[in-house]
C-alpha cells in the first residue's frame, strides 16, 4: 500500500511536518540538532555508533537541560554486528534510606495514588532517586565503543563552555515550569535570567556544568559515583531535603538485561524487559491486535482507534498488578507476553463497547524524558531513552555541578504493600520502549520516544502504522496518537471531530490534546542498505545522516605537465 493509498483511506488524514534523511555511512536521530550533530561528528571521525549516541546523549545533558542529565537514569538497547541483542539498565534506585511510608499520598485510590502531600516526591531534594545514567553510558561506550570518554564528551563540554542558542521548545518549557524554578535561587539564575524564562534565541551558557562535565571526562564515572563530584552532589540534594548519600552514589550499579521478543505479522519485535513495562506492553498489545484485520479496518477509524484504546486499557490493567524490578517482584514476563494469554484477554474485548478491565495476572508482593536512535554502516544500532524524569526534573539546580538532578521518587508508589511501593535499592518501572524490529533476520526499524506513561502506546502505534498500514517512516512517527489507562481516552486534533464523536458514542470519555506523548526517533533499514532517519513536530527532533567517504584508493594528485606544473 503507497502512501497515498493509505490517506485516502485513512479517517484521519494528515501531511507530515518534517522531512526524513537518507544516508549511506551512518544516521543519528535525537531530539536537538545539536546533539545530532554531536554525534554525526563522531562517525565522520572514524567512530562508530555507539560513539556517537553516547556523544548525542552527553550533548543532550546540555542542549535539553529540562530532559535528560547525569543524574538521571534510562535503557539502551543495543544490537551489534554478529545480531546480539542488549539492554543496559541504567535506571534509578531509592536510596539505602527510602521508606515505604515516606510520602503521604492525597489518595488511595490508583492512579491519583502517586500524587502526595506537598508534591514532595515530585519537587525538591526528597523527590531524587540514585541515578544510574553516567554508568550505563561509559559501560556502552568501554565494551563497545572505539573512542575514548573525552573525545566523546568533547562536544557537550563545548557546547556548555561557549553556549547555544535556546530553541522555542526550551523557551516554552522553561515558561512552563518558571514557577517552581523561581524557588530555586540557582535554577533561577541559570534558566531566569532578570527573573523571566529563556527565550528563544537567547544564548544559554552552562558554565558551571562545562566544568563537571570536564572532571568526568578527565576521571572516568567515578568521578561521580564514588568521587568527588558525586559527594558534592550528595550534599547538595540534602541541602535541598534529600537523602541521597555519597554512599549511594558510590554503589549504584548498571544492570545489563536481556530484551524481550515477540513476533507481530511475521515481523520479530525486541524490547527492554522489567523493570522496563514498555517491551512486555507492546509485545502484550500486538498479540492482542494481531487477531484483527487493522489494514482492512483503515488507519485513524473509530474501529481502529477503539481497539488501540481497549489494547492500552487491557495491557495497563495488567502493568498495574505485576510489572516491576524483577529483583523484587516476579514479573510473570512469559504469560504476559504469550500468544495464547493474548487471545484470552482479547476474547474480553467488545468491538463496539468500550469497557474497564481488571488485571488477568496475579500481582507480586511487596513523562518527560529524551530519546536518540543511531546506526552506522556496519549493522551497530543504539536505541536509548534516558530522563530524569518530569520536566526539569526536581526543578533545582545543584549549584557546585550545575546539574539537574531526577526526581524519579514520583514513579513509586507511595502507598506501603504494593508492587511498586518504595523499598531501598528498588529500581524504578518505567515505561521507556527502545525498539528495534527485524525482518527475515535483519534490522527493519529501530524507533523510541519521550513521554512517561505514553511512551509504549506510541511506540507501539507507530509499529502498527508501519506493518498494518503501510506508512512510510515519516508518516509513521508523525501520525496522530492516542492514549488511555482506562480512564479518558486521550487523543490528538489530527483525529477528526467525526471519529472522535463516534469513539464518545462508543462509551469513550474523549479529551482532545495538542500532543500524546513526545518527539519520535526512528531509523529505517531500507533493502538498498540506505539508512532513513525521522523525526517528528512534537520536539526539536533532528535526523542527520553520513555519506560519502573517504577517496577511491589510488587516487591523487597528479601535475598538469602542459602547463608546466
Amino acid at each position: 500500500m503507497t502512501a497515498s493509498d493509505w490517506r485516502a483511506r485513512a479517517g484521519s488524514p494528515f501531511e507530515t511536518e518534517k522531512q526524513p534523511a537518507i544516508a549511506a555511512r551512518g544516521m543519528v536521530v535525537t531530539n536537538h540538532p545539536l546533539a545530532s550533530a554531536a554525534g554525526v561528528e563522531m562517525l565522520a571521525a572514524g567512530g562508530n555508533a555507539i560513539d556517537a549516541g553516547i556523544a548525542a546523549l552527553f550533548a543532550l545533558t546540555v542542549v535539553e537541560p529540562m530532559m535528560v542529565g547525569l543524574i538521571g537514569g534510562g535503557m539502551s538497547h543495543i544490537r551489534l554486528p554478529d545480531g546480539t541483542h542488549e539492554v543496559l539498565d541504567g535506571l534509578a534506585t531509592v536510596p539505602a534510606a527510602g521508606r515505604a511510608d515516606m510520602f503521604t499520598p492525597v489518595s488511595q485510590d490508583w492512579p491519583a495514588a502517586l500524587e502526595t502531600v506537598g508534591r514532595r516526591n515530585a519537587v525538591g531534594g526528597l523527590a531524587v532517586a540514585v541515578p544510574g545514567n553516567l554508568l550505563a553510558w561509559t559501560d556502552a561506550l568501554a565494551r563497545h565503543g572505539s573512542f575514548s570518554l573525552a573525545d566523546v564528551m568533547a562536544p557537550a563540554i563545548r557546547l556548555a563552555r561557549q553556549g547555544f542558542t535556546v530553541t522555542p521548545y526550551l523557551a516554552e518549557c522553561t515558561a512552563e515550569a518558571a514557577a517552581e524554578l523561581a524557588a530555586d535561587r540557582t535554577a533561577a539564575a541559570l534558566l531566569l535570567p532578570d527573573g523571566a524564562p529563556l527565550r528563544a534565541g537567547e544564548r544559554l551558557v552552562m558554565g558551571a556544568a562545562a566544568e563537571t562535565l570536564m572532571a568526568i571526562a578527565r576521571e572516568g564515572p567515578g568521578a561521580l559515583h564514588g568521587g568527588a563530584l558525586g559527594t558534592l552532589a550528595a550534599e547538595g540534594i540534602q541541602r535541598a531535603g534529600g537523602i541521597v548519600t555519597a554512599a549511594d552514589f558510590a554503589a549504584a550499579r548498571m544492570r545489563p538485561r536481556v530484551p524481550v521478543r515477540g513476533t507481530y505479522r511475521g515481523v520479530e519485535i525486541i524490547g527492554p524487559p522489567p523493570p522496563s513495562s514498555g517491551g512486555v506492553s507492546i509485545l502484550q498489545m500486538l498479540n492482542i491486535l494481531e487477531g484483527f484485520d487493522l489494514r482492512a479496518l483503515g488507519f485513524g477509524t473509530p474501529a481502529t482507534c477503539h481497539l488501540i484504546a481497549e489494547a492500552l486499557k487491557i495491557a495497563f490493567a495488567d502493568r498495574a498488578a505485576a510489572t516491576a524490578d524483577p529483583d523484587f517482584v516476579a514479573v510473570p514476563v512469559a504469560r504476559l507476553i504469550d500468544k495464547a494469554y493474548a487471545a484470552e484477554r482479547r476474547a474480553l474485548l467488545d468491538t463496539a463497547r468500550a469497557q474497564a478491565f481488571t488485571a488477568g495476572v496475579a500481582a507480586g508482593e511487596s513523562p518527560n524524558t529524551t530519546h536518540l536512535t543511531v546506526a552506522d554502516a556496519e549493522g551497530r544500532i543504539f536505541c536509548a531513552t534516558h530522563t530524569i524524569n518530569s520536566l526539569f526534573g526536581a526543578r533545582f539546580v545543584i549549584p557546585e555541578l550545575g546539574l539537574i538532578p531526577n526526581n524519579y521518587m514520583a514513579l513509586f508508589d507511595p502507598r506501603p504493600g504494593h508492587v511498586l511501593s518504595i523499598a531501598p535499592g528498588k529500581r524504578l518501572t518505567t515505561s521507556m520502549a527502545p525498539m528495534i524490529a527485524l525482518r527475515d533476520g535483519r534490522p527493519w526499524v529501530a524507533l523510541g520516544l519521550p513521554g512517561g506513561l505514553r511512551i509504549f502506546g506510541s511506540a507501539m502505534q507507530a509499529l502498527v502504522n508501519l506493518i498494518d498500514h503501510g506508512m512510510a517512516l515519516q508518516e509513521a512517527v508523525e501520525a496522530p496518537r492516542l492514549w488511555t489507562q482506562g480512564q479518558a481516552l486521550e487523543v490528538e486534533a489530527g483525529i477528526t471531530l467525526a471519529v472522535r464523536e463516534a469513539l464518545s458514542g462508543m462509551g469513550h470519555d474523549v479529551v482532545t490534546l495538542p500532543h500524546v506523548a513526545g518527539g519520535m526517533c526512528a531509523i529505517g533499514f531500507r533493502p538498498d542498505g540506505l539508512l532513513e532517519g525521522a523525526a517528528c513536530w512534537r520536539a526539536d527532533g533532528t535526523p542527520i545522516g553520513l555519506s560519502g567517504g573517504y577517496a577511491r584508493r589510488g587516487v591523487r594528485f597528479w601535475p598538469d605537465v602542459r602547463r608546466g606544473t
